[in-house]
């Protein structure tokens, strides 16, 4: 990775022009006038003039429309977030929050988006940026964050082609809202300049207010996510055919193989993956966020893989399979993961419009129970198992989530809309019920030990009941043992 030269020799920019940022550790302790005078000039023209919109504009400007009416006469600020140092120089990979990106498309550091009230009712919607780099004050190549080093941005004129909403600098916005007078509603957690601007004029509680409307706004997912989801889902599925290709290279290794494996399909077909992938070999399956993926990868293990495609547009597929590193389970093996994929059946029928949200997981608790009783691992009857909680030493988690743009999408809705609320048409949620042993759980017998499992699939709610959508993944014993025997096959005719 090359190393910034220094501006410490260029002159101060004149008054209206933005300063470049000082790099004291470069390797070019100078820049002399003659290069600064070339660098000005005999540069081509790069204009794009035949942008058109993004696919998604038409559906943010119906998000937008919605957040304008929900809160007429106020200004709504709602950034994108800033760069974050990672160590030293260089920073981590940005990703726009969900917010910003769900009512613009775009997902440039240091946007911004602005609803400007037009009166009692109505918004006018800006978007602020960052314009092209300035290249008469050096900014194009002195600058860390300069297009030379970090590559072309969108001009204001292009962004507002793309995006379908007026575009100014960036760079202005802070003066403009300390400027200000009216109501005003941020974002919180984003950008702490514009928060910082806007200290004297918002309040904690009403930015809340902001914050749980875009997250309730997610609930429902219009025709674009929806294709997006399933996008990410599919592109899911072929990243876990992957993994099964290269199982014998992972027992080789450890279970970042196959944590790179599953990347490399993520960043090939989408931005990345949504979240920390969990490659979970042996009793690793006990510990639900087990994103180390630093163990080993044995045959007669079950592996757990937690896997999820990001799309370029920021929608995240979320899907869990545990099948044997062998291709075939154990007796034992089979007997809990064919619990868990009862239980898993049993919440998938009870996801449907009209239905409460909690319904499918106290169908999937109901199930893994029964079982739990049955095998004399704690004692019954099924109701008292339920009413105490008793079943949860071992199933641990919740049976689900709603999925969108966060993993764990709409965290911010309040309870009575989410936990305590009723399905509708255009919802998605996962279905992930598990069993999980310890390696050091004395009350269950020696064989049980180290024994994690989970079956886990992206499920939509429609009209008429709900759509599967990462069924081209198999979920019964069989059909698990079956696909790996094909993989297989198929990786040893190509070796």
């Amino acid at each position: 990775m090359t190393e910034e030269p220094t501006s410490e020799t260029l002159e101060t920019p004149e008054a209206g022009e933005q300063p470049i940022k000082q790099r004291k550790n470069g390797l070019y302790p100078g820049v002399s006038d003659e290069l600064a005078e070339n660098m000005k000039s005999g540069w081509a023209d790069t204009e794009l003039r035949d942008l058109e919109p993004i696919e998604q504009a038409p559906y943010t400007a119906r998000r937008r429309a919605a957040l304008s009416a929900r809160f007429p006469g106020e200004r709504l600020v709602i950034p994108a977030g800033n760069l974050r140092t990672r160590s030293n120089d260089t920073e981590y990979d940005f990703r726009a929050s969900t917010e910003y990106a769900y009512l613009t498309g775009d997902q440039t550091h240091d946007g911004v988006l602005v609803l400007e009230p037009t009166g009692a009712e109505g918004h006018t919607a800006t978007v602020y940026l960052l314009p092209r780099s300035n290249r008469e004050n050096g900014e194009f190549w002195l600058d860390g964050q300069g297009e030379l080093w970090v590559g072309r941005r969108h001009s204001l004129t292009e962004a507002e082609r793309l995006l379908g909403v007026p575009a100014r600098d960036v760079r202005e916005l802070a003066d403009e809202l300390r400027a200000a007078t009216g109501p005003v509603r941020i974002v919180r957690g984003h950008d702490a300049g514009l928060e910082a601007a806007l200290t004297d004029k918002v309040t904690a509680e009403r930015d809340e207010e902001l914050r749980v409307f875009l997250s309730e706004q997610r609930l429902v997912k219009d025709d674009f996510e929806i294709g997006q989801l399933q996008a990410a889902v599919d592109s899911t599925v072929r990243g876990f055919e992957d993994v099964v290709k290269v199982l014998d290279k992972a027992e080789a290794t450890s279970e970042r193989y196959i944590e790179g494996t599953f990347f490399l399909r993520a960043r090939v077909e989408g931005n990345a993956v949504g979240y920390g992938s969990i490659c979970a070999s042996g009793p690793h399956a006990t510990t639900l966020h087990w994103v180390r993926n630093d163990g080993p990868v044995r045959s007669g293990d079950l592996l757990l893989l937690d896997a999820g495609v990001e799309t370029t547009t920021l929608y995240t597929a979320d899907v869990t399979r545990t099948m044997p590193v062998s291709g075939r389970f154990t007796p034992l093996q089979r007997k809990i993961y064919d619990a868990v994929y009862e239980a898993q059946e049993a919440g998938i029928a009870a996801v449907r419009p009209g239905a409460k949200y909690l319904d499918f997981h106290e169908a999937a608790q109901r199930v893994l129970a029964t079982r739990l009783v049955e095998w004399g691992l704690v004692e019954g009857p099924v109701e008292r198992v339920l009413e105490l909680g008793l079943q949860r030493r071992w199933t641990l988690h919740g049976t689900g989530h709603m999925l969108g743009m966060d993993v764990h999408d709409c965290a911010a809705a309040r309870r009575e809309a989410y936990a305590e609320g009723t399905l509708e048409p255009g919802m998605c949620l996962t279905v992930e019920p598990g069993l999980y042993f310890q390696a050091d759980d004395l009350t269950v017998p020696e064989e049980y030990r180290g024994i994690g499992v989970r079956i886990e699939d992206d499920i939509l709610v429609t009209e008429d009941g709900n759509r599967n959508l990462s069924a081209a993944l198999p979920r019964t014993a069989d059909d698990v043992e079956a696909w790996m025997a094909r993989l297989a096959a198929e990786r040893s005719a190509g070796s």
